[in-house]
């Protein structure tokens, strides 16, 4: 079943996944974070490509695992139509003949099922930026074009590492309430206001807290109250 969706403006998404909880998943996902719009969504890789014949889409998450074709498949019309849409697989697929083939159709990430909401939405955010290099924003190219090294930005701006995850031991649900606070905040919060609203210990919320900061994602600060101890603060500090 294809549902297009009105899209609201912003990059249009269509998501591709047979799932419909999963596929759900990602939309809510998606119209989280600001600037993308979702233009569709298919459970199928016939129906994803009349869609994107049909709606204008500027990015395609796409499942390799659907009922009437395989992703890599989808990626090889997309090509041989010309088809202007990018294309992040969002897949469990962990074969890394497939990983290969997907980068030689010029999937630009590779998401591997499950992830978090940090990790989908650090991945988009990374999108953008590439977007906004490889159109040159704040460039002023030569004669014949941009430079290597705008090049490089660019291409950097999609491979740098996903420093989000949370390690072995902590949960990666909790991680992103911990986030959500922190960036809803917009102030230093400490652990015992983060354990609140999490609704998770004081010593939990540290170190979450203490992940953040040591992944240069949040920063630290101390201030000292009536007793004479100092309480450690926190301020998100990432994209």
């Amino acid at each position: 079943m294809t549902r297009p969706v009105e899209p609201g403006g912003g990059i249009r998404v269509l998501v591709v996944e047979d799932d419909p909880l999963i596929a759900e998943a990602h939309q809510t996902y998606v119209e989280r974070i600001p600037g993308f719009a979702v233009a569709g969504v298919a459970d199928r890789g016939g129906e994803a490509l009349r869609l994107v014949a049909q709606t204008p889409v500027d990015l395609v998450l796409l499942d390799f695992y659907l009922p009437d074709m395989g992703g890599l498949d989808v990626c090889r019309a997309l090509r041989g139509r010309g088809a202007p849409v990018d294309v992040i697989a969002v897949t469990s697929a962990r074969d890394l003949a497939v990983v290969r083939t997907a980068v030689a159709y010029g999937v630009v990430q590779y998401l591997l099922k499950p992830f978090s909401f940090a990790t989908f939405r650090e991945r988009l955010e990374r999108y953008v930026d590439y977007r906004r290099r490889i159109a040159g924003t704040g460039v002023q190219p030569g004669p014949g074009g941009v430079a290597q090294h705008d090049v490089d930005r660019a291409l950097a701006a999609l491979r740098e590492p996903i420093p989000a995850e949370a390690p072995k031991g902590l949960s990666a649900v909790t991680l992103d309430m911990v986030i959500g606070q922190l960036r809803a905040a917009g102030a230093p919060l400490s652990a015992v206001e983060v354990a609140d609203v999490v609704g998770i210990s004081r010593v939990t919320a540290r170190r979450y807290l203490e992940h953040l900061a040591g992944q240069h994602l949040a920063s630290r600060t101390q201030r000292y109250g009536t007793t004479g101890r100092p309480e450690s603060r926190y301020r998100w500090t990432g994209r």
